[in-house]
């Protein structure tokens, strides 16, 4: 179950300057998939049972937890994360909460998906953070509400069982659970405070729905697109550029360093499926004087075999949304991106319909998921 050796125990009380410096945290191997719990993608936590110290919300911030020392409120230290009061007993004869005691949040994907790994922050939570955590999922269409959620014959498979955690340190879970799931409960163990939640997988999108779009973008993170890799991600990811919505700064694209040789930055794509592609927008907002200045976009029918080209090298303006309708669609499963010589871009749309064999397939994986 553990992606990395186990972080336990407190951390140190913090003793001033960067608060991040004694942070324990690794290289978890699934970080590079797509965050299910990005807000971005519609994700939220939509209930807990306990949230005195600091909101439930937290959790899903896309940017690091931030301390401030200085910070205190009128019940206490503000903490950024979810943060629960503290648990007792049943008397002064059972001061101490019992095993089972804990708290819980409910959290619904922004997207359904299959769970490949769960890291559990407690940055900043050095003397409260809670003992143990334990994470659960489930499958519900719909927007089912919390207490339907709650509900006694709902099912909930394990991904995380009980285990101690520790403070100011990313927690990191490789998950095997072959399915499709929609929600987690994120229980906390008996009491305590968690800063963020990752919930790294892979998006499994609804043919049903995707067949009453008919043409999508069949490159977007909630239908199920994936980067596969790319030439560069100094600045920011590559899975930036097929997140939903227009990007609104520019951290919020790809953008490469500079470079120094005779080469060129590339991104490389897999389609929700096998698809017909017949219209192209590449947009370089809030990217002034560190756009691309040219891009250029191939495809290929397979996860090998040579590219072909559908889009010629064009030149890019900055801060500027590129629209290009092909002058017939081209089938592909796999979209590669050059850009020239460097820079970046912020998002790229590929709208389209799924082949008929694409479309098969995405119905198969989506039965055999239990989506």
């Amino acid at each position: 179950m553990t992606a990395t050796a186990r972080f336990t125990g407190d951390a140190n009380p913090y003793g001033g300057g960067d608060p991040y410096a004694d942070y324990r945290t690794d290289d978890f191997p699934f970080t590079d998939l797509v965050d299910l719990a990005d807000r971005r993608l519609g994700a939220g936590v939509i209930a807990a049972n306990d949230e005195f110290f600091a909101e439930r919300e937290n959790l899903l911030k896309p940017e690091p937890a931030e301390f401030d020392p200085e910070r205190f409120g009128h019940k206490g230290k503000v903490m950024d994360g979810w943060e629960t009061r503290r648990r007792r007993g049943t008397g002064a004869d059972a001061p101490h909460p019992a095993d089972e005691d804990h708290d819980w949040a409910l959290v619904r994907l922004g997207a359904p998906g299959v769970v490949r790994g769960i890291v559990v922050d407690t940055a900043h939570f050095r003397g409260n953070y809670p003992q143990a955590v334990s994470v659960e999922a489930t499958c519900v269409p719909g927007s089912p509400s919390p207490e339907e959620l709650l509900a006694p014959d709902v099912k909930w498979t394990t991904l995380v069982p009980r285990t101690a955690v520790g403070g100011h340190a990313a927690n990191g879970f490789a998950v095997d659970a072959e399915r499709c799931f929609t929600h987690l409960r994120v229980n906390q163990h008996p009491d305590g405070g968690i800063a963020r939640l990752r919930v790294y997988g892979e998006v499994v999108p609804d043919p049903v729905w995707l067949a009453a779009l008919g043409t999508f973008d069949l490159v977007a993170l909630e239908n199920g697109g994936t980067v596969e890799d790319a030439s560069d991600r100094f600045y920011s990811p590559a899975t930036n550029t097929i997140q939903p919505g227009r990007s609104r700064k520019m951290d919020d694209g790809w953008e490469t360093r500079r470079r120094r040789d005779r080469g060129n930055d590339w991104i490389r794509y897999r389609l929700v499926e096998q698809a017909l592609i017949g219209a192209v927008e590449i947009d370089t907002a809030y990217l002034k004087g560190n756009s691309a200045g040219w891009a250029s976009l191939s495809v290929r029918d397979g996860g090998s075999g040579d590219w072909t080209e559908v889009l010629p090298r064009t030149r890019l303006q900055p801060d500027t949304d590129h629209r290009f309708v092909l002058s017939e669609a081209v089938r592909a499963t796999h979209v590669r991106i050059d850009i020239f010589p460097d820079g970046g871009i912020s998002r790229l749309r590929l709208f389209g319909t799924p082949t008929e064999e694409g479309a098969a397939r995405l119905a198969a994986r989506h039965r055999e998921l239990g989506g």
